[in-house]
């Protein structure tokens, strides 16, 4: 009796530690990656060698609405400005994004 009694207080401890460990395991198998805007070529862009271009995209929209004090967000805009930065850095790889994004999207 005494053994059944142990067996069945520890069946509910045991699934919650397995899950706790479950839930540690897959946090810290995904490692945080951070990336300098700046260093980033338009080749790493166009071509998704550094994230999702949208991703970036939408990243450069804050940025640049940050810096100009906006925060009016046109979403058909933002899908138009990220397609001409895209078609222009498939022209021109070597360029940093940044400088493209500048000379593409200037006021």
């Amino acid at each position: 009796m005494f053994n059944r009694t142990v067996l069945k207080a520890l069946k509910p401890k045991s699934l919650v530690l397995s899950v706790a460990l479950a839930l540690s395991v897959n946090t810290a198998a995904s490692a945080q990656v951070t990336v300098d805007m700046a260093k980033i070529s338009c080749e790493q862009f166009a071509l998704f060698k550094v994230a999702d271009p949208d991703t970036i995209a939408v990243w450069l929209h804050g940025y640049y609405s940050g810096k100009n004090g906006t925060t009016v967000v046109d979403i058909e805009s933002l899908k138009a400005n990220a397609r001409k930065v895209r078609d222009y850095c498939l022209q021109s790889p070597e360029t940093n994004l940044l400088d493209a994004v500048e000379k593409i999207l200037q006021p």
